[in-house]
């Protein structure tokens, strides 16, 4: 009885050995190409806020539902390679969420901006267009404004709706009603990190 047993697992472990695995998981030298952006050049772990692996943020705005949200929409559904977390106290943080209220040079119609710069890299969001009363000050739009800059601080570009449906379109006019990361931000997410 234990030979049968010993033979049987031997065939399925040759049969699970024989199935080809996928390049990307395999080896992250072979993963596929990063994607293009509209401004040219391609998305990049190099102009990202991820530090081995994960990014740690601090919440210095007052709009932590669509902070929520957006940690939420990138860290879920398969999308687990980044880690997305609170940085404790007591710790740094590669990542700060702070509010400005601008609309001069620079500012005007911008609802939000990641920068990245010396210690933490930082989302705005921007209190003139996002701010109650105004513009685009509901919970939908802050909610699409943060996880698109938030797709920023993982390494993704602006991309051209005309290409295909994309959270990181650069006119919010196009962004995904859902302010979910589309078909295709999930298969650049894959490109970029695995």
């Amino acid at each position: 009885m234990r030979s049968d047993f010993g033979l049987g697992a031997a065939v399925v472990a040759t049969v699970l050995l024989a199935v080809p695995q996928p390049v990307a998981a395999a080896d992250p030298a072979h993963r596929a190409a990063p994607a293009g952006c509209a401004e040219g050049g391609e998305d990049s772990r190099d102009r990202s806020s991820v530090h081995e692996g994960e990014i740690r943020w601090k919440d210095e705005t007052g709009f932590d539902d669509a902070l929520a949200r957006a940690n939420r929409v990138w860290s879920t559904d398969g999308l687990a390679q980044v880690r997305i977390r609170s940085a404790a106290s007591n710790s740094a943080a590669d990542l700060r969420w702070r509010d400005v209220n601008r609309t001069g040079p620079g500012w005007k119609n911008v609802y939000g901006k990641w920068s990245s710069g010396p210690g933490a890299d930082t989302v705005h969001l921007n209190r003139a267009y996002l701010g109650d009363g105004r513009r685009r000050g509901d919970t939908r739009a802050r909610r699409v404004v943060a996880a698109h800059e938030l797709g920023h601080a993982l390494g993704f570009c602006h991309k051209s709706a005309d290409r295909y449906a994309t959270l990181m379109d650069a006119d919010f006019g196009r962004l995904p009603e859902d302010g979910r990361p589309t078909k295709g931000d999930r298969r650049n997410y894959h490109r970029l990190w695995g």
